[in-house]
């Protein structure tokens, strides 16, 4: 029987996460360092990436920032052979970016909108999956965590939100519905090559709203709404990135993490 402790440790495991320098990104970039792996950090500003990482490295972490376009083929593919080549291995894939120019409101909708969210927001997921799985699946060991959102298990509270918020995007709620019907399908897939994979639903965190005279209504809105009666922070993702990243997750696959105070419980 293994030590608890050492069942959460993530010594020398190698993780990707993409857009691992954003709000939630950072939070758990910096978690996975915590617990011992070294994660390379991915997304469109590959040098953004590496500043951020190279804090990592100042408080005695291993990363390092690389490029990532997931609406570009070539670009999944050359990361994941840059990380094979410097690491020899891919143990975790945290799929968490998410491209938000092209977020459209259901009148305002157009194909190519909506085709272009899609392409980064859901087929980019799933193609970086498909190029870590196959190496992956050669090794019969990996944890894939998609980052989902609240918004992926019921819909936006309409009238919460005042009209300085605009109308809420309907490909965002439809591609993090997707996400967690992809989540299960991989599950189902690769379960039997010793691959894990779940999904992480969380509820809103942005500091900055609390500043914004057009916004900060709405945050105490849901603040009073809350079962846990307070907005989500840097510090609460961690734990569950971390827990489903690790071996004491061993027999955890195919589960939808929700992680939002208990909003979507009433």
């Amino acid at each position: 029987m293994r030590n608890a402790k050492d069942l959460f440790s993530l010594e020398g495991k190698v993780a990707i996460v993409t857009g691992g320098r954003g709000l939630y990104g950072a939070s758990i970039s910096e978690g996975l360092c915590e617990m011992g792996a070294t994660v390379v950090i991915a997304s469109r500003s590959g040098d953004k990436c590496e500043e951020f990482a190279s804090t990592l490295r100042e408080k005695g972490y291993e990363a390092v920032g690389m490029s990532l376009d997931l609406s570009n083929d070539d670009s999944i593919q050359q990361l994941v052979s840059s990380v094979l080549e410097q690491y020899g291995k891919i143990d975790i894939l945290v799929n968490n970016a998410v491209d938000r120019s092209n977020l459209t409101s259901l009148d305002a909708a157009t194909r190519e909108k909506l085709q272009a969210s899609m392409s980064t927001n859901l087929n980019g997921q799933i193609l970086l999956s498909q190029a870590v799985l196959s190496d992956m699946v050669k090794r019969k060991s990996g944890s894939i965590i998609n980052i989902g959102s609240m918004r992926g298990v019921d819909c936006p509270h309409f009238p919460f939100y005042p009209e300085s918020f605009g109308d809420q995007a309907v490909n965002y709620t439809t591609e993090k519905w997707a996400m967690v019907g992809l989540t299960k399908y991989m599950a189902g897939r690769y379960g039997k090559d010793g691959i894990r994979i779940n999904c992480i639903s969380p509820g809103g965190f942005d500091p900055g709203l609390a500043d914004d005279p057009d916004k900060k209504d709405f945050q105490a809105t849901y603040i009073d709404n809350c079962p846990l009666h307070r907005w989500a922070n840097e510090d609460d993702i961690k734990g569950p990135v971390c827990f489903l990243a690790s071996d004491a997750a061993a027999y955890v696959t195919g589960e939808n993490l929700v992680m939002d105070g208990g909003w979507t419980i009433w």
